[in-house]
This record gives C-alpha cells, sequence and structure tokens, in this order.
C-alpha cells in the first residue's frame, strides 16, 4: 500500500477535498497545522484517530501536487 492511497477524495465528504481515508480530515486542514508549528506528534495527540502514515501521506500528496503544477507560488 502506498501512502498515496490513504488520501481519497469523494464528492460526498468534505464537498470533495482530498480527506484522510475517507474520514473528515481534509488534507488541507492537516498540512496547516504542521505549517504552523504542529509536530506530527501535536496532531497525532489531538486527532487520535489518525496514524503518523496518514500524515505523511498528506505531505507526499502536497509535494506530488506541486510537481503536477510545473510553476512556482511567489512569496510576498
Amino acid at each position: 500500500m502506498s501512502l498515496l492511497d490513504r488520501i481519497t477524495i469523494r464528492p460526498d465528504i468534505c464537498h470533495g477535498k482530498p480527506t484522510v481515508r475517507g474520514l473528515r480530515y481534509p488534507v488541507e486542514s492537516l498540512l496547516e497545522y504542521l505549517a504552523g508549528g504542529d509536530s506530527i506528534e501535536d496532531v497525532l495527540r489531538n486527532f487520535p484517530d489518525l496514524e503518523r502514515d496518514d500524515l505523511l501521506a498528506c505531505l507526499e500528496f502536497a509535494a506530488k501536487s506541486l510537481q503536477n503544477r510545473g510553476f512556482h507560488l511567489a512569496l510576498a
């Protein structure tokens, strides 16, 4: 099983946004926690039904998404 298999997109869950394992945890929200300074351990402590591989899958999904876009964001 690939880490990316943990990321699901279903129109009936979170308006079709990518989520973790069909749960109502949008990838975007989990990435915001990590970008805001929370550690993986912090997030797992706050959301006990998540697993470490779920968060690693979010990071891989973000990296693959940026690779596929073919452009870089300008940071202000």
